[in-house]
């Protein structure tokens, strides 16, 4: 049994702290800690309806390394779980360093100041972690996570050669208002007003934002537009993935959603670049931001399902195979069980799982990792027991 520090008491955060509640077996204690300990202790007062658990709460800043490791002494966990935003990742992993402590999260590292994400800045602590004997596992989400898990479930299982992927994100869930984000409206936007990008035989290329879609018939969903992206796990999968031709990502947006955010884009409101208004710098996304309903408001209002998974096309003893493996996660399902709608669901479920892997080594190796680098079978098995059974399709020829 392990005490594990749980960082940040958003939608996602909210849904770790529920499902490691849920595990006692493994998870002996908890603390919750975040810049508004308030968020915390409402998440406490939720679990403590439920279930008696040793969940404590507890205030930090995790920009600042030096009070993220007094903390971390204080607690002396087994695990450290970034659930905060990837604007933190640096500054966490540098207190779990400096403490002696494992590492994980669920979205890799992004300037403040630039829309730009990628592992480079990440992968630069690999030795430092290795020297150490630390762990440090990035992305344990649904995607970045459980789609590179898929990955090499196919890897592993299915094919001699993967050709090529495509990651599909789906969210047919509707709760109501006219514009809102399923996740920090900061990060989401940033997300998709960025260029999109896929890998091709060995190269990255580009697209306009958006200007790449096609529709695709989501089991349990049915048709939805879907929208090419960049996405943050192409960088490792195109790493890790044998034989690999090309991998994409695709997430699906209503329509409704898109002339929104034109809108905003064309009179500036989704701009990174500080102006000054009323004698004060203000970001215009940030204050879009706290215009918008908070994602971790929507659980009780939110009806629908979500489908996520990943076609996979390549060979096994040279003929061709595909395999479509997925998800499907219903919003009201999730908020019965956690007060939380699937988008948080489907990223908190796999950051609890992760952080399972590493407490009881079964995934435990020095250095910094990314999800397919690790055995995927009990993870798929936890995948099953923790509330995200997964599907699996497949055509031969």
């Amino acid at each position: 049994m392990s005490r594990v520090l749980i960082i940040g008491a958003g939608g996602v955060g909210q849904v770790v702290a529920h499902k490691v509640s849920q595990a006692p077996e493994i998870f002996s204690g908890a603390v919750l800690a975040s810049r508004t300990v308030s968020k915390c202790d409402a998440i406490k007062a939720q679990i403590k309806k439920r279930r008696d658990y040793p969940l404590e709460t507890a205030q930090v800043d995790a920009d600042n390394p030096r009070e993220m490791a007094e903390l971390i002494r204080k607690v002396q966990p087994k695990l450290v779980m970034n659930i905060a935003l990837p604007y933190q990742d640096l500054s966490i992993m540098d207190a779990c360093l400096e403490t002696g402590v494992d590492y994980l999260d669920t979205a890799n590292y992004e300037p403040l100041d630039t829309a730009k994400f990628e592992y480079k800045w990440q992968w630069a602590y690999q030795d430092r972690f290795k020297e150490k004997g630390l762990m440090a596992l990035l992305g344990s989400g649904f995607d970045p996570g459980v789609t590179n898990v898929f990955c090499a479930h196919a890897q592993k299982h299915r094919f001699d050669e993967i050709h090529s992927v495509d990651i599909m994100d789906a969210n047919a869930g509707d709760h109501g208002y006219p514009f809102a984000t399923n996740f920090n409206p900061e990060i989401n936007i940033r997300e998709i007003t960025a260029k999109g990008r896929f890998w091709e035989q060995g190269d990255w290329k580009e697209t306009d934002p958006l200007s790449v879609h096609k529709t695709w018939d989501f089991p349990e969903i049915g048709p939805k537009e879907m929208y090419l992206m960049y996405h943050e796990e192409l960088e490792s999968l195109a790493k890790n993935l044998r034989g690999l031709k090309r991998i994409r990502f695709w997430m699906t947006f209503s329509e409704r959603y898109l002339t929104h955010l034109r809108v905003l884009e064309n009179v500036g409101m989704t701009s990174i670049k500080p102006i000054m208004f009323e004698g004060r710098e203000i970001v215009p996304l940030q204050f879009l931001k706290a215009l918008l309903p908070d994602p971790a408001s929507l659980g009780p209002r939110t009806k629908g399902k979500t489908n996520i998974g990943c076609l996979i096309e390549g060979v096994k003893d040279g003929k061709p195979l595909k395999t479509y493996v997925y998800n499907v996660c219903d919003h009201e399902e999730c908020y019965a069980e956690v007060e939380s709608q699937a988008i948080s669901y489907t990223t908190g479920v796999p950051a609890m799982i992760g952080g399972m892997m590493m407490v009881t080594g079964k995934w435990k190796q020095p250095g910094v990792w990314n999800m397919e680098q690790l055995d995927p079978d009990p993870f798929m098995e936890q995948l099953n027991l923790r509330g995200l059974p997964w599907v699996e399709e497949i055509w031969n020829g």
